[in-house]
């Protein structure tokens, strides 16, 4: 949505920009889309012929193509260390700030008020607060201002930053290593569950065992338990022979019923 709302802000200039035939209009076409309100996005203007001719101008107006370049990709500290740059108005200060502002949000732990306020070369705490509240009710971000802990705490931000060159081929190593370590995860996660069904089965197996020996036992075949081991209907390991033993053990089945009848030891009463 605020991402459609700036490309909309944006329009107007990329279409102004092929009647900017000369390098002073180029220049004052940045400069004017650069003040702008709601122009959050740059590439489609800094894409065009005529501010892409800028790169072979004097030296007067060439660096107002770095200037767009930065307010497309870059931040604050990318103006304040090249050299030779415009001044900024008041109103482009402000945006540029803004979008650092984006740029910082994507590593948590550099938004406290002391990172921030040297990152983006405000005097007081109150100018950093109100530039995030700007940025707050402009849409580019969702945050709340942790005064207690002296941070900000930024839950979402809006795509509005362009992409910088050559970085696409970086971003696809990033998510090729992701979805390498997803199928890894994902194989871990199959041979966990291959056990768990492989035990279960067993479990299963073993209960049906178990509910074998004890009808045996409940009809009356004294022979039961040995009778079961025979037939293959039970494990013959220690651990079974000692869970049945108490089943079977200690006299025989205690208070077992079947059909109303009630068995004790090894007779009937």
């Amino acid at each position: 949505m605020e991402q459609t709302k700036a490309q909309n802000a944006l329009d107007p200039f990329v279409l102004l920009s092929k009647s900017a035939t000369s390098p002073r209009a180029a220049a004052d076409l940045i400069t004017q889309a650069t003040s702008a309100p709601n122009t959050y996005v740059f590439a489609e203007l800094l894409q065009t012929p005529n501010i892409q001719s800028l790169r072979e101008a004097p030296a007067e107006y060439s660096p107002y193509l770095t200037l767009l370049e930065i307010f497309a990709w870059g931040t604050w500290a990318d103006y304040t260390s090249t050299p030779g740059l415009p001044q900024l108005s008041d109103q482009q200060s402000h945006k540029l700030r803004q979008l650092t502002l984006l740029q910082l949000s994507q590593n948590p732990n550099s938004l406290t008020y002391s990172n921030l306020l040297k990152a983006l070369s405000l005097p007081t705490v109150r100018a950093l607060e109100d530039l995030v509240i700007s940025a707050i009710y402009a849409g580019l971000l969702f945050a709340k201002l942790d005064t207690l802990a002296s941070r900000v705490d930024v839950s979402s931000v809006s795509p509005l930053r362009d992409l910088r060159p050559n970085s696409v081929p970086q971003m696809i190593k990033v998510l090729d290593d992701w979805d390498s370590r997803c199928v890894g995860v994902l194989g871990d996660l199959e041979v966990q569950m291959k056990e768990i069904r492989r035990r279960a089965a067993e479990r299963r197996k073993k209960d049906r065992q178990m509910e074998n020996i004890l009808e045996r036992a409940m009809n009356g075949d004294k022979g039961g338990k040995r009778a079961a081991a025979e037939e293959g209907f039970m494990h013959t390991d220690a651990s079974d022979e000692m869970e049945i033993d108490d089943v079977l053990g200690r006299g025989g089945v205690r208070n077992a019923k079947r059909g109303g009848a009630r068995f004790n030891g090894g007779g009937r009463r």
